[in-house]
C-alpha cells in the first residue's frame, strides 16, 4: 500500500508524539494536527488496515515496524530540510512549512544528495 501525503503526515505526527514519552492516542494527534475527530477516525482506520499502526484496547497508537520506517524518514527528511533552509537564511517557521511540504515529494536519491551536502558529507 502506498502512503498518500496524509498518510506520512500521521505517522510522523505519531512518532514526534511518542518521542516525548507519552502514550498517544488519536485525539493527541487531533489536536496536536489541528484536526478532527472524524477524519483521524478515518485515517487511523487506514493506518491500521495498511498495516502502519496499530490500537490497544485502550485506544493507544503503535506504530508497527511499517509504520516506523515510514514515520522516522519522513522526520528525518523534515528536520534536516528545515535546518538546511535555517542555515540557507530562511526563517524558521517558514523553513519548517517549506521542509514539510518539500518531504513529502523529494525523491530518494535528491534527499540523499542534499543530506550530504547539509553534512559535509560528500
Amino acid at each position: 500500500m502506498r502512503l498518500q501525503e496524509s498518510g506520512q503526515m500521521y505517522l510522523e505526527t505519531i512518532f514526534v508524539l511518542s518521542q516525548k514519552g507519552n502514550a498517544v492516542r488519536s485525539i493527541d494527534v487531533g489536536e496536536y494536527m489541528g484536526y478532527s475527530k472524524p477524519s483521524v477516525s478515518r485515517a487511523m482506520g487506514l493506518l491500521r488496515q495498511g498495516g502502519y499502526v496499530t490500537m490497544d484496547k485502550d485506544g493507544f497508537l503503535q506504530l508497527t515496524e511499517a509504520g516506523l520506517e515510514v514515520a522516522e524518514k519522513m522526520y528525518e527528511r523534515h528536520t534536516l530540510l528545515t535546518e538546511f533552509l535555517v542555515r540557507l537564511g530562511v526563517d524558521r517557521e517558514i523553513a519548517s512549512e517549506d521542509a514539510c511540504k518539500i518531504e513529502h515529494d523529494l525523491s530518494d536519491q535528491s534527499f540523499e544528495a542534499i543530506k550530504r551536502y547539509a553534512t559535509g558529507a560528500e
